[in-house]
Order: structure tokens, then C-alpha cells, then sequence
């Protein structure tokens, strides 16, 4: 594959909250789920596990569950006053308000898109090697997101939009007794999957290499 059409996949995979109601065909989700196994794995454990939700009901309940952690996302970043206000607050940009109306939207709606993928693993598989700080682990997962991500390009190969969340992640418990997941399994994500409503954009905004990049130090230009 050409290094030029790899990277413009990956400079146009965006995150889709508007979606259409046409099916996904099997085949498509097998053909990206057959490519995206080869990530990268720690100790070629692949300990991924998908769940391919279409049942109707189950993707209204899921939708229920994820709707209060949005709402506490939300509050926490600052997010809700600015979807409950009434005009546009200072400084707020109208393609970021347009942006954060959409994710708002999209979760108060996204039962109605048509292919749910709650993505799953292992716990044994996970090598969580930072978990002697005093911080919050954040390495477990690098055997598992990877996974996710391959899904997410191969989605975008297939001219498939697709919105990738952990919202859903606190209502573990509960995601536990909806799908039947083992005690030693536990929920990594949630993915929905459809037919984009809206045009692709033509290119994704994101901060510049400089802004996040540095030579041998913390904070030194590289």
C-alpha cells in the first residue's frame, strides 16, 4: 500500500455521530474484524473480544446506560453549560459548539445506529506494569486499544463511519448482566457503526507536530 494512501486514511478517520439507517453488511464487519487482529499485541496474547450488538433492544439499553455518564462527562468538563446556554458563550468558536451539539445529540440517539461493537478483554492478557505508581494505570491498555484502532481505519476503509467512546465503561456492572460477560472479561469500549449521514470532512484539525513533540528533554524543541 502506498505510504501516501495510508496516511490520508488516518488523517480522515473522523468521529461519526450522524449516521443513516441502511444496514451493515456481515461481510463488511468480518473483513475489517479479519485485518484489524493483526495489532499489535503484548506477548501475542490477543486477548480483544467483540460482541456484535444489532438487536434493537439491546442497543436502547446500552444507550440508556451510557446517557448518565455522559451527562456526568459533561458537567465535570464544563461541556453542559455550554449546550444548556442560550447564546453562544464568548470564545466559543460555532464549529465547536456545532461539534459539541453533535456529540450531545449522538448520545441521547445512538441506539439508532444500526451495528453496536462493544469491545472487550481480557484481564489476564493485560500486562499492567505501571500499576506500582501512585497514579492511575494507563498502559493496560496498550494491548487492547491498538485493536480498536485497526477497527476504526478498517471502518474508514470501507467507507463505514463509526464513533469510538469508554463512556459506557463505568456501567460495567450492568454491561456485565446485559451481555453475559465472564467475571475475568472486562468492557474496553464501545463502538457504533453505520452509513455516514454527513459528507467526510476533507481533512481533520489537529495541533501541529511542534506543539507536541520534543528533542531529549520535557519541553526543549526538538
Amino acid at each position: 500500500m502506498p505510504s501516501d494512501e495510508l496516511y490520508e486514511v488516518m488523517r480522515d478517520t473522523p468521529s461519526t455521530r450522524r449516521f443513516t439507517d441502511d444496514e451493515v453488511p456481515r461481510e463488511v464487519l468480518e473483513r475489517v474484524l479479519e485485518n484489524a487482529r493483526f495489532a499489535p499485541s503484548g506477548g501475542n496474547r490477543q486477548g480483544w473480544r467483540v460482541i456484535v450488538v444489532t438487536d434493537r433492544d439491546t442497543r436502547r439499553r446500552i444507550r440508556e446506560l451510557y446517557e448518565p455518564h455522559w451527562q456526568t462527562y459533561t458537567e465535570q468538563m464544563g461541556v453542559r453549560a455550554l449546550l444548556d446556554a442560550p447564546e453562544p458563550p464568548a470564545g466559543v468558536t460555532a464549529g465547536r459548539l456545532r461539534m459539541l451539539q453533535g456529540a450531545d445529540d449522538f448520545a441521547h440517539t445512538f441506539d439508532a445506529v444500526p451495528v453496536h461493537l462493544v469491545i472487550c478483554v481480557e484481564m489476564a492478557s493485560l500486562a499492567r506494569v505501571d500499576s506500582v505508581l501512585e497514579r492511575p494505570s494507563i498502559v493496560g491498555g496498550a494491548s487492547i486499544y491498538p485493536f480498536v484502532q485497526n477497527i476504526l481505519l478498517g471502518l474508514r476503509a470501507e467507507g463505514l463511519g463509526a464513533s469510538f467512546t469508554t463512556l459506557l465503561t463505568p456501567a460495567e456492572p450492568q454491561v456485565r448482566e446485559l451481555l453475559g460477560l465472564p467475571e475475568d472479561v472486562a468492557l474496553a469500549g464501545h463502538i457504533s457503526v453505520g452509513h455516514r449521514s454527513d459528507p467526510w470532512p476533507k481533512r481533520l484539525t489537529r495541533n501541529p507536530v511542534s506543539q507536541f513533540t520534543f528533542g531529549e528533554r520535557y519541553g526543549e524543541p526538538w
